[in-house]
């Protein structure tokens, strides 16, 4: 067993809303001009992420946990989430409004689902100059108002329209109504869940004139309807990572290089990079592994000490 900094294979799912920046921007190869989402590192049911590179390539990734759990995923995350990586990573490319949602808790989703809930937090890869994004409401709020508003297709009128640009970080508790705006370009970090109750999606229809599934009942005992702050205020500094969100499910810090920086860790979790600017390489026992915009690299638990180098953008997820 020699484990590496591991890549996958993106898997590209079609969407209603999604456009081409996957391909533009990440230059990822997508197959038509509708894909919303690349889900970078999965282990959802029937979406688990395969391997890209190495010794290891073309194995499930799910696979490798199972052969090395403890060496993969951490001693800590093992003994707290067992064989279950805890985590999804996205990027979506919003060329139309998402759907207005909501996610379910922890106790509502395992109750309902058997499922995790699905704390997530954003960051803004890229904007365009009119995007906008829905975070919970203007003001406290209640069911009783919700549904009359729901009911009057006048929901916008409550909801907190913010603009977005590139470098936003929002943080997503579960409860929270949200949408991505036409126009973003996101990367994503949530809980291992695929549990989404779709509230209103402007009466949209589908290539066979058909409406999505609204989640009407299942969303009105799963929101939060008081007034929340999910934009995050950070401050990054070049080469020192700058903490974005810290909840009980995961950690992301901002590492912005432009020189060499020594990483230490212990054998108790796993880390994740997201790179979402420039370019760069991460090397693990003299060995270089590169990575640019786009690209999605775990390094397994059992590697203490590496460093990374170039001029790059990276969210380093861990769960603490």
């Amino acid at each position: 067993m020699n484990l590496y900094p591991l890549q996958f294979y993106p898997q590209l799912h079609e969407r209603i809303w999604g456009g081409v920046k996957l391909n533009t921007i990440l230059n990822k190869a997508i197959p038509n001009n509708s894909i919303g989402e690349s889900w970078e590192l999965s282990t959802v049911p029937n979406n688990v992420s395969i391997i890209s590179n190495g010794a290891y390539a073309n194995l499930s990734f799910q696979e490798l946990i199972n052969q090395f759990p403890n060496e993969v995923l951490g001693t800590k995350v093992y003994k707290k989430y067992g064989n279950q990586f805890p985590l999804l990573f996205k990027f979506l490319d919003a060329r139309e409004d998402l759907s207005i949602q909501v996610h379910p808790n922890d106790d509502l989703a395992q109750k309902r689902h058997n499922s995790f809930g699905k704390t997530e937090m954003w960051y803004v890869v890229q904007a365009e100059p009119e995007a906008k994004i829905i975070v919970g409401f203007k003001e406290n709020s209640s069911q009783d108002i919700y549904v009359k508003h729901l009911k009057e297709k006048s929901l916008l009128d409550l909801l907190d329209v913010v603009p977005a640009q590139a470098g936003d970080v929002f943080f997503l508790e579960t409860g929270t109504v949200h949408a991505i705006g036409a126009g973003c370009l996101i990367a994503e970090i949530q809980q291992t869940s695929d549990i989404t109750y779709r509230i209103y999606d402007f009466d949209r229809v589908d290539a066979h004139g058909k409406m999505r599934e609204l989640h009407t009942e299942q969303a009105l005992d799963a929101i939060n309807y008081n007034k929340t702050e999910a934009k995050v205020s950070y401050q990054a500094v070049c080469n020192e990572p700058a903490t974005l969100v810290n909840c009980d499910y995961f950690t992301t810090k901002l590492v912005e290089i432009d020189s060499k920086l020594i990483v230490q860790k212990n054998t108790d979790n796993f880390v994740v990079y997201m790179c979402v600017e420039g370019s760069g390489s991460i090397t693990v026992d003299n060995l270089e592994y590169s990575f640019a915009l786009g690209d999605t690299v775990l390094l397994p638990a059992s590697l203490v000490e590496f460093a990374l180098q170039g001029n790059a953008k990276l969210l380093e997820i861990t769960i603490v």
